[in-house]
Parts: structure tokens; sequence; C-alpha cells
């Protein structure tokens, strides 16, 4: 019988979130959009009807959000922009992984320090593990927030009225584990992954990567990936001595139960197409756009 407690008066409702939710909001319906028409290159105007919002607006609240321009961000979402991050990708994830998290470059943002449970652990299905959650706005809508004794174990986003959804979605890997609401527990986690001025390399954010052996080769490789850059899944393959084996990296990468935080997003598909993932394809061009407004603004 699953342990689970899910306190459904925890949940964001969108009449209380704060502005981060909300500028997020018309944030997806504007990248939404240009997901479609960025090869017609739309006009601001064509982006801000359809996000519901004035060209004014969009402008300002896009600079806000992300430290870029609509136009910028736009170029950002392109497929161009995709292959170009992967032209020099193997030698940038060699000087990653030579370097470790620290060296010239901010080779790695969160600056995440990290562990994995043990094969039997992962093959209780998390009994006796206490997990801890909480609901919080960021960037890129309701983050679902999992912590455990040992740190940050699930991080999953969710739009307006489905965060119980996403929850059970990511609590589902562990159905044998005790998850109870605790929202004090998980905010300090929630403000350590979304504000920039908190990544700090003497500070570094404790992961417990919990999965199969070979899921949590993949995924530490994806730790390895700087803020900017992206890989395709051929060159993880090789990097963990399994040159062939580029489809099963893809199905590993999409069960990271640790979004953003292990940047699935920065991992591209055949040719640097930005492919699907579990959290919504248009949040993951928003995460890419988000970075490259970091980016800018060091």
């Amino acid at each position: 019988m699953m342990n689970l407690a899910i306190a459904d008066h925890q949940l964001i409702k969108p009449g209380a979130r704060d502005s981060a939710l909300a500028d997020y909001d018309c944030v997806r319906r504007a990248i939404a959009f240009i997901s479609q028409k960025w090869k017609a290159q739309p006009t601001i105007e064509a982006i801000a009807d359809a996000a519901g919002l004035t060209p004014d607006e969009l402008h300002h609240l896009f600079r806000r959000w992300a430290g870029l321009t609509p136009k910028a961000f736009m170029q950002a979402l392109t497929l161009d922009h995709a292959k170009s991050l992967l032209r020099d990708s193997a030698s940038v994830l060699d000087a990653a992984l030579a370097s470790g998290l620290s060296g010239p470059g901010r080779l790695h943002d969160l600056f995440v320090t990290h562990e994995a449970m043990s094969p039997g652990e992962w093959k209780s299905g998390g009994a006796g593990l206490s997990l801890r959650y909480g609901f919080h706005p960021s960037p890129f809508g309701t983050a679902v927030i999992i912590a455990s004794d040992r740190g940050l174990a699930g991080l999953a986003f969710a739009d307006p009225g489905e965060e119980q959804a996403a929850f059970v979605d990511l609590q589902q890997r562990w159905p044998r584990a005790l998850c109870v609401p605790d929202q004090e527990a998980t905010s300090p986690l929630a403000q350590r992954i979304f504000d920039p001025a908190q990544w700090r390399a003497e500070q570094p954010l404790r992961v417990v990567l919990i999965g199969t052996d070979f899921e949590v080769r993949v995924w530490e490789t994806l730790l390895k990936i700087p803020l900017g850059k992206a890989v395709c899944y051929s060159d993880i393959a090789a990097k963990i001595s399994l040159p062939k084996a580029s489809r099963a990296v893809g199905a590993a990468v999409g069960k990271n139960p640790i979004s953003f935080v292990v940047p699935c997003h920065r991992a591209l598909g055949k040719g640097g197409a930005l492919t699907g993932y579990h959290w919504g394809l248009t949040r993951k061009q928003a995460m890419i756009g988000w970075e490259a407004g970091q980016l800018r603004a060091e």
C-alpha cells in the first residue's frame, strides 16, 4: 500500500500566485506562438497579441523575465541556435568533464554536488525513505520540489491546475516512500535553485540521484553540460562508453527526476533538434531562452 499524503489546500491556486507565476503564464503563451511561427520571424505585435499583452507590456515582461528582448529570445529558441550550440559541444563537454565543477567560466551554474542511492534502495521503490514536498513559484510555472534528508530528490513543473498531477507523476518513481507536505522544508531549495544570486561554488546544492546505474551515469553526464551549451544524445552515449546507446540515453534523459538542476533541457536530438521534454517542449524552450538571458547578464 502506498504511503502518500497530498494536502490539496497547499497547492498554489491561480488567484494566489505571485508575480513569477503570472509572468510565466504570459511568457508560455508567447513562447508557444514563437515555437510555431519562428520561421516567419513574427513581429512583436503578433507575439504580444498571442500572449494577450500590448507590445510594450510584452517587451517589458521579457526584459524583466529573461533579460532579453522578445526578438533576442526568439533567436535563442530557433533550431539554428540549437545547432550552433552543438558545433563545439564535444570540446566543451570534454573541458567540463576534465575540470569538474570548478574552474574558469563557471562550468556548472548551480555548482551541484551529488550522490546516488544504492541499487537496493532504488529496487525497493523507496521503502523506508521519508520525502518532503512543496509547491513553489518559479520562472517556469509552479515548481514541485521533493526533498530527502540527503538533499534534493525531485523537481518537476506544472501549469495552473496541474500541480497535483505533476506531484503524483514525480512521486510514483518511489511508490513505497512516505511523502509528506512540508513547504517550510522545500522553500529554501526553491530559492536556491531559481535565484541566480545564490548560485555559489562555496555553497553547492546537494542532490540525490535515484535511478538505475545506467540512468545515474547519464544524469551525471548531464550535470557537466555548462550553462548556455547543449549536447546531443550521441555525445552523451559516447561519454559513457556506449556509443550505440543513443536511444537508451534519450529514454534515461526523459526519466530525469530533477528537472532543470540536472539539465536535461540541454540535451538535444539528432542534428540539434529540440525534441520533446517530459514537462513540455514550451517549457524546455523557455529554459533555454531564460539561461541565455542569465549569460548575457554576467
